[in-house]
């Protein structure tokens, strides 16, 4: 496999493709939607919720919390998890900066 060249892109061009690989997962995005239809943050019934194994569910919440669009506290011996809106922020602005763009295309 080849040498990945992300040193010749920008810090904003590396933690946007960060954030789209984390949500790039089905798994990833019901978790993040479970999250979001809950008013308070969510401990060990994520696993309940979802057709997956403890495991897999804790690897998925890893690469979430890893990238920054989810955040967990410790609450006796389980931890709870949440949405941090700060990282979501930077993608939602890139997405708009997208979208807004006029580009006239005869495809």
């Amino acid at each position: 496999m080849g040498i990945t060249k992300t040193e010749e892109f920008t810090s904003q061009q590396n933690a946007i493709a960060a954030l789209a690989k984390a949500i790039g997962h089905p798994a990833r995005v019901a978790i993040l939607e479970l999250l979001i239809s809950r008013d308070n943050c969510i401990c060990n019934d994520i696993v309940d919720e979802l057709p997956l194994a403890q495991a897999t569910v804790s690897q998925h919440l890893k690469e979430l919390k890893n990238a920054g669009i989810i955040k967990g506290t410790i609450s006796g011996k389980s931890i709870c998890y949440c949405i941090d809106t700060a990282h979501l922020q930077n993608l939602q602005n890139f997405l708009t900066h997208l979208t807004q763009k006029k580009v006239a295309c005869d495809c």
